[in-house]
């Protein structure tokens, strides 16, 4: 870890400036993963700023729709009675994250900003064009069980780890930044970036932007909702595939659907022609089975990871049937039929 400067901000206004006026400077909250880079000599800075210190309420309501504040940490955001009541998939997937220590610490701002996991990231002996632009990508023919089925390119196989961001792509959440140049509102579905040809660009923040809060919109479709994270072991694992289903029913027929899946790619993948497909059908494993293979209809298996467009499938389909009723997804019980 290199030798840096350290400063505190006390408002959103100060982060900014302060950041602005150094070179090489990154905002620090939680640390979970960014110290994680610094002790591995994956990331060099010249400033840290604090942002611990502009924290107000971790979950407000404002005409209609919740904002999460984004210093908030995940543990404070997975517990709030309106996330837990409103948005159970919100809740869900938190606290499939990671670990409890870990929870109480990592932010939700910083949830979203986390990097990969990929071994050869975190390999500094090893090629990654995440790391290192144009020094190649050792995970492609090299043990990538782990790594991504969508959206890759030459140039990259990374995959995005978060759960909290799948469940925020499936309820259409909106980044909200400030940066240099004012305050600006992101979708959640153009937040995060596919690799292209620029792999080692994460997301679409600009330099020197803070991201201040997370909008959720007023529809948390509390009532048909599921969380499913299929992962090697039960305890702080990354998902090999997850899914975020959020479903509004009428009349035994499905009025919308929301499908988002982790584990997959460099973001959470959610693909429109699914969902429409599935609006106005009946809720059977059949209808569920056919958007599957649409969803999935371009994922690319490398030589370890092929096995993850089965799994892919198998998992929505399940996960959209254990939406049908939230309480399937107690220990021990199975989900409809």
């Amino acid at each position: 870890m290199n030798d840096f400067d350290f400063y505190k901000s006390e408002s959103i206004a100060d982060a900014v400036e302060k950041i602005s006026n150094h070179t090489d400077s990154r905002f620090i909250a939680g640390g979970t993963n960014l110290i994680d880079l610094l002790k591995y000599n994956l990331l060099r800075v010249s400033s840290l700023v604090d942002v611990n210190s502009i924290k107000n309420q971790s979950v407000t309501e404002k005409d209609g729709l919740v904002l999460l504040n984004a210093f908030a940490t995940n543990a404070e955001t997975a517990y709030h009675p309106i996330i837990e009541q409103r948005y159970p998939l919100l809740s869900k997937a938190i606290l499939a994250g990671a670990s409890a220590q870990i929870r109480n610490m990592a932010t939700n701002g910083g949830n979203l900003l986390q990097r990969t996991r990929c071994y050869y990231f975190y390999d500094a002996n090893t090629p990654c064009n995440k790391r290192e632009p144009g020094s190649g990508c050792s995970a492609i023919n090299g043990y990538n069980r782990n790594l991504a089925i969508l959206g890759t390119s030459e140039h990259c196989i990374a995959i995005f780890p978060s759960d909290m961001c799948v469940a925020l792509s499936a309820l259409n959440a909106t980044v909200c930044v400030t940066g240099s140049e004012g305050e600006r509102r992101i979708p959640f579905s153009a937040f995060h970036r596919l690799p292209d040809d620029t792999p080692e660009l994460d997301n679409n923040l600009l330099p020197n932007e803070l991201i201040t809060s997370i909008e959720l919109p007023a529809k948390g479709f509390e009532k048909n909702y599921s969380y499913l994270k299929l992962r090697d072991r039960n305890s702080y694992a990354f998902a090999l595939v997850s899914v975020a289903t959020a479903m509004e029913l009428e009349n035994d027929t499905i009025k919308e659907i929301r499908i988002a899946l982790g584990g997959v790619a460099s973001k959470p993948w959610r693909v429109q022609e699914a969902e429409d497909f599935l609006q106005e059908k009946a809720p059977t494993r059949e209808n569920f089975s056919l958007a599957a293979e649409i969803i999935l209809q371009d994922a690319k298996g490398f030589e370890f990871n092929t096995f993850k467009i089965e799994l892919a499938k198998r998992a929505i389909i399940r996960n959209c049937l254990m939406a049908l009723n939230p309480s399937s997804q107690l220990p021990g019980a199975q989900p409809s039929a």
